[in-house]
């Protein structure tokens, strides 16, 4: 007799989905991977990224999964293998690129950022300084005897930063054109105190916190001040006449190695400084001979209408004087 026919075949069921892969992060899946950002709005809107599926790299979670988890967090064990479809896979979140900026501070790349209100106002007035015309002169500096000063009394709280702004103070009440003003296009004013703006860079913008009256204040209580003012602005306690009254700004980027820059000029003041930083140089000195010297380049750009090239020459020449010899800086 024929043999008995073979008994029908049970279909296996289908086996749950599981991820691809796991991401190298994630201990072997003990622990959740996900962006800074993602966790920000998790944390938000009280999910459990234990509950969200990663469409990132090797699984890890993003801000997109978060968003679609939001009011309808996805279900744990579910089976049932999605059917997948030409829409499916185009409506596929893309894994978002993530970097840190300079201060650690994570960000998703290709998102808009709004203005804060500090960066609203830089915005306001760098665009209100290109309708002023400006030309920019440059000099070079030794600075052997003001490094030595400085190391000298370091020790009593003096910073470089209110050194050079009581120099550029000094050589500002030989030279008050540089510390003038014109704000109606037709008049300029003289102004009646020399304050000294000095740049300060902050999280997402920069304030120019200033010393008032620096050709009069002794450089120990000018320091002093100048720590204070600076605390203040990273706290964002200043008071509006502590930044608001500047009659010349000063901009220093020689901490960072920068050696020169062109600055822009703020509105309602005649000129800023550049400093750059003081780096050892081979020069010919008068007698012929070779030596190496400490030299800094000071950029300043100013308001041509009231101010002309022989005046900032003229005052530039006092300042690298007060500079070369800056005993007048401790009295």
């Amino acid at each position: 007799p024929p043999p008995p026919p073979p008994p029908p075949r049970t279909p296996s069921p289908l086996a749950s989905p599981t991820v691809a892969s796991t991401h190298p992060a994630s201990d072997g899946g003990k622990r959740v991977v996900a962006t800074p950002y993602a966790k920000k709005l998790a944390k938000e809107y009280s999910i459990d990224l234990a509950t969200v599926i990663g469409s990132g790299p090797l699984g890890r979670i993003v801000a997109v999964d978060v968003e679609a988890a939001v009011g309808k967090p996805p279900a744990v064990g579910n089976t049932t293998l999605p059917q997948v479809s030409a829409t499916t896979v185009a409506d596929t979140p893309r894994a978002v690129k993530t970097a840190s900026t300079g201060n650690g501070a994570a960000i998703e790349l290709g998102t808009r950022v709004p203005f804060t209100a500090m960066q609203s106002a830089v915005s306001r007035n760098m665009v209100e300084s290109i309708t002023v015309p400006t030309f920019r002169v440059g000099y070079t500096i030794t600075t052997d005897a003001l490094d030595a000063l400085y190391k000298k009394i370091k020790s009593k709280g003096v910073t470089m930063t209110a050194l050079l702004a009581k120099a550029a103070a000094l050589a500002l009440a030989q030279h008050p054109v540089v510390n003038a003003s014109c704000k109606d296009g037709n008049s300029f004013t003289y102004s009646n105190n020399i304050n000294i703006a000095v740049a300060v860079a902050m999280d997402g913008g920069l304030i120019t916190p200033v010393l008032q009256d620096a050709d009069k204040v002794d450089i120990y209580s000018l320091s002093r001040t100048w720590k204070e003012l600076v605390a203040k602005a990273h706290s964002k306690q200043l008071q509006p006449q502590e930044y608001t009254t500047g009659t010349f700004t000063l901009s220093n980027l020689g901490m960072f190695g920068v050696d020169r820059f062109d600055a822009i000029l703020p509105p309602g003041t005649g000129a800023i400084m550049a400093v750059g930083a003081s780096q050892p140089k081979v020069v010919a000195g008068a007698d012929g001979f070779i030596g190496i010297q400490n030299q800094m380049q000071v950029n300043v750009t100013a308001d041509h209408r009231i101010i002309y090239g022989a005046d900032l020459a003229a005052f530039l020449q006092t300042f690298a004087k007060v500079v070369h010899e800056p005993k007048d800086l401790t009295l």
